[in-house]
């Protein structure tokens, strides 16, 4: 393949994958626009890898729709075999996973994370649901935290950066609660329940039990449970920001902010959050970006990177 050729169909990757954030993620386009060319551009070739499995694997359109599928382990297997072809270096035809052959060839990103990432398919195909925090918290690495390690590396940490990529993991961590959070009757909806069964139990919810009357106040209060935990590892993400680049922190802090809202927003409304899809407006985005802007700016004198929070948990090490 020409130079040219290469150069018109990576063009014609990334515009397919900012097609895909545009559709998928207001909040997540909005954030990423405040990238460097070159970062935005890779970040929204990862975005479009990531919503593309997720949407695979729940026969969602770009998280819209989701619905109980009949075949999941053929999905899990169609996953994996384009996402081993992508990683290899092979065209597959299929958008979203060259884009992922794209980005992981110009980054050096480490292929373990990818493989980490569709292990999260992989528990939702089985059927699997949460026992302990732990547990969700591990769920949560594979579906999130490990697509906070894969966007520092988009935005230059090394990968050996042990440090920084667990403030980063902390991050997805924390985007994930707060989407379980908001999600819990959607999910209870198709069968799922990412609420830990130890949690439940001591409320005296059945998982099955999620939408009954008599839980709502009951699951409430474990949907500002998530809420609260979303928000520890949001505080510890912050303080990886002094690693980034001026416009990597001021993206990153953004998104942080605009997805903590959303937890918080949750945690506010109580009961009456399992009724309607909690959303945050446009022009309170606006608002958390440009208080961004002036965090990243005086991120070494106001996120100090002090050691990682005792207690946290602790991603996965690999090699």
């Amino acid at each position: 393949m020409t130079p040219a050729a290469t150069a018109a169909g990576r063009a014609a990757t990334v515009a397919a994958a900012q097609a895909s954030i545009a559709r998928g993620s207001k909040s997540f386009a909005a954030a990423s626009r405040l990238f460097d060319r070159t970062t935005r551009e890779r970040a929204w070739l990862l975005y479009a890898w990531c919503r593309a499995c997720d949407d695979i694997a729940d026969g969602q359109d770009h998280g819209a729709g989701m619905r109980l599928v009949t075949d999941p382990q053929a999905r899990l297997a169609a996953l994996v075999a384009n996402t081993d072809a992508a990683l290899s270096g092979r065209q597959t035809g299929r958008a979203p996973f060259d884009a992922l052959r794209i980005v992981a060839a110009e980054t050096g990103l480490p292929q373990y994370f990818a493989r980490d990432h569709i292990a999260g398919f992989a528990l939702d195909a089985a059927g699997w649901q949460p026992e302990t925090e732990a547990d969700l918290l591990r769920y949560c690495y594979h579906v999130a935290g490990v697509v906070g390690c894969m966007m520092a590396v988009v935005m230059g940490v090394d990968p050996a950066d042990d440090a920084t990529l667990d403030r980063a993991c902390d991050l997805g961590l924390a985007f994930q609660l707060a989407n379980i959070a908001r999600d819990v009757a959607e999910d209870a909806g198709v069968g799922r329940c990412y609420l830990p069964a130890d949690w439940l139990a001591e409320a005296g919810i059945a998982p099955g039990a999620l939408l009954a009357a008599q839980h709502r106040a009951g699951v409430a209060r474990l949907t500002a449970r998530l809420a609260a935990l979303a928000t520890a590892y949001e505080a510890s993400a912050r303080l990886g920001t002094p690693a980034l680049p001026f416009r990597s922190a001021w993206a990153v802090l953004a998104a942080a902010a605009i997805y903590g809202e959303i937890g918080r927003e949750v945690a506010r409304r109580g009961a009456a959050a399992l009724d309607a899809r909690v959303t945050i407006s446009a022009w309170a985005k606006l608002r958390f970006i440009a208080a961004a802007r002036a965090q990243a700016a005086g991120r070494h004198r106001r996120y100090p990177q002090s050691p990682r929070v005792a207690g946290l948990w602790q991603r996965p090490r690999h090699g």
